[in-house]
């Protein structure tokens, strides 16, 4: 699943700590990634695994400018796990992979800086 974001774009309305609290945002380790040639944009196809609570999603992620597919798996990313299915090509995206735009708008996946266990919530 992705979203478009301007990176440049003013600060987002302030929230409760109850509305960020909706949003499940969840550690999960990549043990798959695929080439995805029919997203409209360059893309790969993950297979995230985020431990025995939540399980195996699968996600559409832009992230071909920085990353080759041999060295995605493994990885841990944040994603989240909270948002409906949403169909990308012939694919059903299940979770939201989180990145953070370069200086160029390419996408840098967030990930934590030490190894944690998969399907930890972040706070």
């Amino acid at each position: 699943m992705h979203v478009t974001h301007d990176p440049a774009a003013e600060a987002a309305a302030t929230i409760s700590f109850d509305d960020f609290l909706k949003v499940d945002i969840r550690v999960g380790t990549i043990i798959a990634a695929e080439p995805f040639p029919e997203a409209r944009k360059p893309a790969f196809k993950l297979t995230i695994d985020f431990g025995p609570t939540i399980g195996v999603k699968k996600s559409s992620a832009q992230i071909t400018e920085h990353y080759a597919l041999e060295t995605l798996v493994g990885r841990q990313v944040a994603a989240v796990v909270n948002f409906p299915p949403r169909q990308i090509g012939k694919m059903m995206s299940e979770v939201l992979t989180l990145g953070l735009p370069d200086a160029d708008g390419k996408v840098v996946l967030l990930a934590p800086s030490e190894t944690v266990p998969n399907g930890g919530r972040l706070f």
